[in-house]
């Protein structure tokens, strides 16, 4: 393993571990050091470059906005977040609000972290979509007894975006549906 998977692996390491220690409610969007943005075929690897890249600027944003209606436990703005055609192993627009609802109703002092190693921007018909490979997850306190517990998380998992109405949006994610969770506990990462 050479020495910059080992700093990469560390570093996403220790930003998990703090984010799930740490009492306070927070968010945490960033483009790690390695990463790589491809827009039409097109590779960038240079950090400085891609992070003030127009789209990722705006992906960024879409997701600062989602964490701060996470942090308010905010559920209309939160779910503006999501397409409308968001899919995720049949999960729908409907069971995002309840689960999320769930989510609010049962925890506290929500948090997450979102460390981005790769962006792909692509054209599909008339749409643009991003595929951004993702590591982090979803923090908080539980309501009864003040606990606090990783609700969620993921290893290079890949979120789907698309541009739509102005704004990126959530469409879903790669990899297959967890099949011991029953479905009144669903995972919470297919929403986020």
């Amino acid at each position: 393993m050479d020495r910059q998977a080992v700093q990469r692996i560390l570093l996403t390491v220790s930003a998990v571990v703090w984010l799930t220690l740490s009492p306070e409610s927070h968010a945490v969007v960033q483009i790690l050091p390695e990463v790589s943005l491809t827009v039409d075929g097109r590779t960038i690897q240079d950090h400085a470059s891609v992070v003030s890249h127009p789209t990722v600027q705006e992906i960024l944003a879409a997701f600062g906005r989602a964490e701060t209606a996470v942090r308010k436990q905010d559920l209309d703005p939160l779910l503006q977040f999501y397409a409308k055609g968001y899919n995720y192993h049949g999960l729908k627009s409907a069971d995002v609000r309840r689960i999320w609802g769930e989510v609010f109703t049962h925890y506290r002092d929500l948090s997450s972290t979102h460390l981005f190693s790769e962006v792909k921007v692509f054209r599909s018909g008339s749409q643009l979509h991003a595929e951004i490979t993702c590591t982090g997850g979803l923090y908080g306190t539980e309501a009864k007894g003040g606990t606090r517990i990783t609700l969620d998380s993921w290893f290079r998992e890949v979120h789907y975006l698309v541009y739509e109405d102005g704004a990126w949006r959530f469409l879903g994610n790669a990899g297959a549906a967890p099949s011991t969770a029953p479905f009144t506990s669903s995972p919470h990462h297919p929403l986020f």
